[in-house]
């Protein structure tokens, strides 16, 4: 045994070092140089502990309407390295590092620099000339705002924010622009300071200058995210805002002034309707475009009673600040209501869901296409009972999936030509999303994930380990275990028979489901599903079996193995499948089987034999995204039961060259879904006390 050397992992005073905090500094010179001035003003000044307007010289450096109406131009520089309240001062702290220093570190100083000044200086120019346009059209708002100065540099962080998330990959990037969105409208709407105005121009600005490249359409999928979010965050707004106080565009509201009942019944109808707009529901759609209808309506009403000028409606003018909150709802409400129509290709899932393969009359048997096609080594379990199968609309072609907690799970890389095989797997995914469904592949190939779908996330979750079967000999020192097994079964009597367990007689075939059923019965659970076969599958004629013979006659082990079509229908190898032995059999009997048949089929004139790649085994490591977590922490757990990871470490015995194989999903959102589909994909009728006994029991 070889061991690895490994350099000791940094402890807290290493990670802390002084010369580590220079390099830090040195690679963010404008990020350090405004804080320093910022947290240097603030102090010198008392801004830190007492609001600048307190000084006699804050209209000196503030900017706003009045400031430039005076001549005071230089407070567009002056006014962004102190805040208004020493509050704000802790916000800055707090957005400096996802705005600034994260920029920075990207795109480099030059670009952070440039975008906070410009950001800062846009913001603040654009909304001193919307004031000026609006204050003397008699908008009470306006004209409270353009009479006011205000200091701070937060525009200047929203445009560096807002950029941050210009130049992130997709979906994040749509996602926080559409939080941007949301966090310009809000502070506008029912903030109304000067500052939330300023930070909403900033974010429109740098988000319109990140716009001009054209991206790919978001996803259908992404669609129907944004519109789950924003309907659940304009609930959350309506209930918060009828007890807070409000200052906006339409008015101001007192404490505990707010619609109770218009918001709850706006929250109770939206819980109905969130799950069905995340799964792309059509009448989910048509009743929140009905609702959206209603709010808008409710607040253009409002808004028509509050500015005319009827002798019969002034009663309800006399509570028009009750309806301010109402009115600016609508506004958001319109917003969401544009984007319902925009986004309507997404919602087109019926009552009931199914996904249909496309070819319709053109779909030929799986076996058929198979055969002639060929496929990975996992291939032939597309045939499975219990699979469902996707064909491209020539026929020529099909994806295997099973259907587990509302994921479509593929089972492998697309079956059928190798030129047809990109388009299936992406008609695949638009039909399951269409269908509702969240879209993933499970045991992808390096192909698939590279030339297919290279903009897909993607998860190593096993090994494929391949024997390559011309010219093999058991010779040399690396293949002393398997040479030694063989040798001790000629001794102890033990005989080898490759066989079809269809063909074998009743008493043949009930051996080897005893065994497998005794073996099953020491584990406590029921035997795992999905990309595992049982003795069902072993039946198949397609299928071979391996027997090993102890010197009484009696099966001690045996071995299924799937073939490995080519194309033109040769068998190019053969893939392992099931393995069982008796309790108290032949030890090596598995080294022997497998090293048996290895010579049987490279006799046969086979390619390759792979000891296929144990499920969960490579998931080693904790501290990954979710799936990476989620399915480490399964294979502990059943470790014990199915021994998938010494299993992998048991097939290093046959010298194999590995392959990687991946989880295919589109982004991170999908995670926690995909990994309730593959527990039930892979134990279907475990129960959580049938496992936790199983875990619980002596070993």
């Amino acid at each position: 045994m070889t061991t690895v050397e490994q350099s000791a992992p940094a402890t807290p005073a290493s990670r802390w070092h002084p010369r580590r905090w220079f390099e830090t500094v040195r690679r963010l010179p404008f990020s350090f140089g405004l804080i320093a001035v910022v947290l240097f003003l603030g102090a010198t000044t008392g801004a830190l502990w007492d609001p600048l307007r307190h000084r006699h010289w804050f209209h000196l450096v503030a900017y706003g309407v009045p400031a430039f109406d005076a001549g005071h131009w230089w407070t567009l520089i002056t006014g962004m390295f102190w805040a208004a309240h020493p509050a704000m001062y802790v916000w800055f702290l707090i957005l400096v590092p996802f705005s600034l220093i994260r920029l920075e570190l990207r795109r480099g100083s030059g670009v952070a620099a440039g975008y906070f000044i410009f950001g800062q200086l846009a913001a603040v120019l654009t909304s001193a000339l919307f004031l000026s346009i609006f204050s003397d059209l008699g908008w009470e708002w306006a004209d409270n705002l353009a009479t006011t100065v205000t200091v701070g540099m937060m525009p200047g962080l929203f445009a560096a924010l807002t950029a941050t998330i210009n130049s992130l990959p997709d979906p994040w990037r749509s996602r926080g622009r559409m939080i941007l969105i949301y966090v310009a409208a809000i502070g506008v709407l029912f903030l109304g300071i000067l500052p939330a105005l300023l930070n909403a121009a900033a974010i429109i600005i740098v988000l319109a200058m990140g716009t001009r490249r054209r991206k790919r359409a978001p996803s259908i999928h992404e669609r129907r995210f944004t519109t789950f979010v924003t309907i659940l965050g304009l609930g959350a707004i309506q209930l918060i805002l009828t007890v807070v106080r409000t200052h906006g565009p339409f008015g101001d509201t007192s404490l505990l002034e707010g619609s109770w009942g218009h918001a709850v019944i706006n929250a109770l109808i939206i819980l109905v309707l969130a799950n069905g707009l995340r799964t792309g529901r059509r009448l989910a759609w048509v009743l929140a475009l009905g609702l959206s209808l209603i709010n808008i309506l409710a607040g253009l009403s409002f808004f028509l009673i509050v500015q005319t000028s009827i002798p019969e409606l002034e009663e309800i003018r006399a509570y028009a600040s009750s309806t301010n909150v109402t009115i600016a709802d609508g506004v958001l409400w319109l917003i969401f209501f544009i984007y319902l129509l925009v986004a309507h290709g997404a919602f087109t899932v019926p009552f009931r869901r199914r996904l249909p393969g496309g070819g319709g009359g053109n779909e030929r048997s799986v076996r058929e296409v198979l055969r002639e096609s060929g496929g990975g080594t996992l291939s032939w379990m597309t045939t499975w009972p219990g699979n469902r199968h996707y064909f491209s609309p020539t026929g020529r072609g099909f994806v295997t999936y099973q259907v587990h907690a509302k994921t479509a799970i593929a089972l492998s890389d697309p079956i059928g030509p190798a030129a047809e095989r990109t388009e299936t797997a992406r008609q695949f995914i638009a039909s399951a999303e269409k269908a509702g469904f969240v879209p993933c592949f499970f045991v992808a190939s390096e192909a698939l994930r590279t030339e297919s779908l290279p903009t897909w996330r993607s998860l190593q979750v096993a090994e494929d380990t391949i024997i390559d079967l011309p010219g093999l000999a058991f010779t040399g020192k690396r293949w002393n275990s398997v040479r030694t097994s063989l040798n001790k079964a000629d001794r102890e009597g033990v005989t080898f028979r490759l066989t079809h367990l269809s063909a074998e007689p009743r008493k043949v075939q009930q051996q080897v489901r005893q065994i497998s059923e005794a073996w099953l019965g020491d584990k406590g659970l029921p035997e795992m599903g999905f990309t595992l076969g049982g003795v069902d599958e072993a039946l198949d004629p397609s299928v071979r079996l391996a027997l090993a013979y102890n010197a009484e006659g009696e099966i001690d082990g045996f071995l299924s193995w799937l073939p490995v079509y080519g194309e033109n229908g040769t068998v190019h190898g053969w893939t392992l499948d099931l393995m069982r032995r008796r309790e108290g059999g032949f030890g090596p009997v598995m080294e022997y089987l497998i090293g048996r048949s290895a010579q049987e089929f490279s006799a046969e004139g086979a390619m390759i034999a792979s000891l296929s790649g144990a499920p969960l085994a490579h998931l080693g490591q904790r501290g990954g995204n979710i799936i990476d977590n989620l399915l480490s922490g399964l294979g502990e757990a059943i470790e014990p039961l199915y021994g998938f990871r010494s299993l992998h470490a048991f097939k290093r015995k046959f010298n194999p060259r590995y392959e990687p194989v991946y989880l295919l999903y589109r982004d991170e959102g999908d995670l926690a879904r995909i990994g309730l589909g593959l527990g039930r994909a892979f134990l279907p009728d475990a129960t959580l006390p049938s496992l936790v006994r199983s875990l619980r029991a002596p070993k």
